[in-house]
């Protein structure tokens, strides 16, 4: 994604700044191919009494409003509805992070001051020193957008956030069932034995790893080695799948104490 210049409003402060995407799209690129041909598939744009070929320039964003009726509007119609200070990314309140559940939020982009350095540097600290996020809303791209402005590892980054009318509600109703007291205390052993701090970097996308690898074997005119996955033990009730999975993981422990010792 392009670098977007944009500024943050706090208050009377205004401070320009550069955002930066801290994703980057990962995805293996596949083309849709005509298998009998080997050949790209293209595609035109198109319709019922359209020339044989249309330019981008003829083309506009249309509502449908009734069956087969639209109504049209043109970038700088869109642009006009947009009020001046929409433009920059106003601070509305603040809240605390905890308020905010990660359900809301989309993408995150890295913030660059580009003048007004002292203001900006000022509002980070400002920011961490109250453990608090800035809401916000601008416009990004076309879009009108709400943004949560926090402080990670002393810099800061603007997360963008689903408005309420855009997550629908929960289809799945809360279960009703009960359960043994034995069970719940198994489930809550297992998950103490199973946390630990949360590392990022020790999850890889395996399946991709794989695509690469068969990519790179058919090129090398190789055959595609099947994956085999083991089979999972059947457990006879929760219970017993309970006490066998928290042994399991008391003798991992057990393991990883003693492979710690012999490096000591």
């Amino acid at each position: 994604m392009a670098k977007i210049k944009t500024a943050i409003q706090f208050g009377l402060v205004y401070i320009p700044i550069t955002l930066h995407s801290c994703t980057k799209n990962t995805d293996i690129g596949f083309n849709l191919i005509y298998k009998k041909t080997g050949q790209k598939i293209k595609y035109n744009k198109t319709c019922e009494d359209c020339p044989a070929k249309i330019s981008q320039e003829d083309i506009v964003k249309g509502y449908e409003y009734e069956r087969g009726k639209y109504v049209t509007l043109t970038s700088e119609e869109l642009k006009k509805l947009r009020a001046k200070k929409d433009e920059n990314i106003e601070i509305l309140q603040f809240s605390k992070l905890d308020e905010i559940d990660p359900l809301y939020y989309e993408d995150s982009f890295y913030v660059e001051p580009t003048g007004a350095k002292n203001a900006f540097v000022l509002f980070v600290k400002a920011l961490e020193s109250e453990k608090k996020v800035g809401i916000a809303k601008t416009i990004l791209g076309t879009t009108e957008t709400l943004i949560a402005a926090r402080v990670i590892d002393g810099r800061l980054v603007l997360s963008k956030l689903h408005f309420a009318d855009e997550i629908q509600e929960n289809p799945v109703e809360k279960p009703k069932e009960s359960v043994k007291k034995e069970e719940l205390d198994l489930a809550k052993k297992l998950i103490a034995n199973m946390t630990k701090k949360f590392d990022i970097t020790a999850y890889k996308n395996e399946y991709k790893e794989r695509v690469i690898k068969a990519i790179e074997d058919k090129i090398a005119g190789q055959k595609i080695q099947v994956v085999k996955a083991p089979r999972p033990k059947k457990v006879i009730n929760l219970l017993d799948a309970l006490k066998q999975s928290v042994q399991q993981t008391d003798n991992d422990d057990d393991e990883k104490i003693v492979s710690f010792r012999k490096r000591a």
